[in-house]
């Protein structure tokens, strides 16, 4: 079936876009004050915990201390599943760009100094760059399984435990951080490779367009297949020159605007001044 690089970049996007709504979600579970907990069972000082709460600009605060105590891991595994999903998002990206550099694709190249250069093959371009990443992100996925264990046969209240969470937990952040930076860099050094579709082999990539153009003209589906699959078997097969994809998310209608408008929305939601302003009022 026909697809285009713009078709491809936009699924990316789409997907990283969904990732952002995961990631929110883990945002706003992790954004409540549990100052005051104790050591799980509250204080008896007269505490203020909404105006701690309001000076570090939480959204909320973890009302029940108890459950202070038990967020603990459980939310570290929530932000991981959420880091976890982006770095699906990418490491699948990674093995695509791997792919498609292969010798059975060539649909895309690098530069000579984001390869390197084959043990013993001398034509050999490898995509190191992009199978770290992809080594990196399976990594990053296995991640809330590993919390999800070590938590997994916990009563309430802290436990000692807890803290080899911190050990796999805090690095993930940057070591995600490293793999959207560096794809990043990769997808503005990418080259394309111009007029691939001349190839032979991808002489018969729009019969389906042909078959498409006889039933809107009145031919019925099944004789429309028949014809083409005829005129493929006798070699005497035009394919068409021009596509004619219209609907919502196709190649001819991407949608890009709409997939941007989207990621703008849920990135505006996340509401980073408001925490901007507390640190900032606390520097004072």
């Amino acid at each position: 079936m026909p697809s285009s690089f713009g078709l491809w970049f936009g699924a990316y996007a789409e997907s990283l876009a969904d990732d952002l709504i995961l990631l929110q979600a883990a945002y706003k579970i992790s954004n409540k004050n549990p100052l005051g907990s104790a050591a799980g069972y509250g204080s008896s000082f007269p505490l203020n915990r909404q105006l701690t709460t309001q000076l570090l600009g939480f959204d909320s605060l973890h009302y029940n201390v108890v459950y202070a105590q038990m967020g603990r891991g459980k939310t570290e595994r929530n932000v991981s599943s959420a880091l976890a999903s982006v770095a699906a998002t990418v490491g699948k990206l990674a093995m695509d760009a791997c792919l498609f550099m292969s010798q059975n694709f060539g649909f895309i190249s690098l530069p000579d100094e984001l390869t390197t250069g084959s043990s013993i093959m001398p034509h050999k371009k490898n995509p190191d760059v992009f199978e770290i990443i992809r080594g990196k992100c399976n990594k990053l996925q296995a991640l809330p399984n590993e919390i999800a264990l070590m938590i997994t046969n916990l009563p309430s209240g802290y436990h000692r435990d807890l803290q080899l969470v911190k050990e796999s937990f805090l690095p993930a952040f940057k070591e995600l951080q490293s793999c959207l930076e560096m794809t990043t860099y990769m997808l503005q050094n990418l080259e394309v490779k111009p007029d691939m579709l001349q190839d032979e082999k991808y002489r018969y990539l729009f019969s389906v367009e042909a078959v498409n153009q006889q039933v809107l003209e009145g031919v019925p589906f099944r004789d429309a297949y028949k014809n083409v699959g005829a005129a493929i078997e006798n070699n005497t097969f035009e394919r068409p020159e021009k596509i004619n994809h219209t609907h919502e998310g196709s190649i001819g209608n991407l949608c890009n605007q709409e997939i941007e408008n989207a990621m703008e929305q849920v990135l505006q939601e996340f509401n980073f001044s408001k925490v901007e302003k507390a640190f900032a009022a606390l520097l004072k």
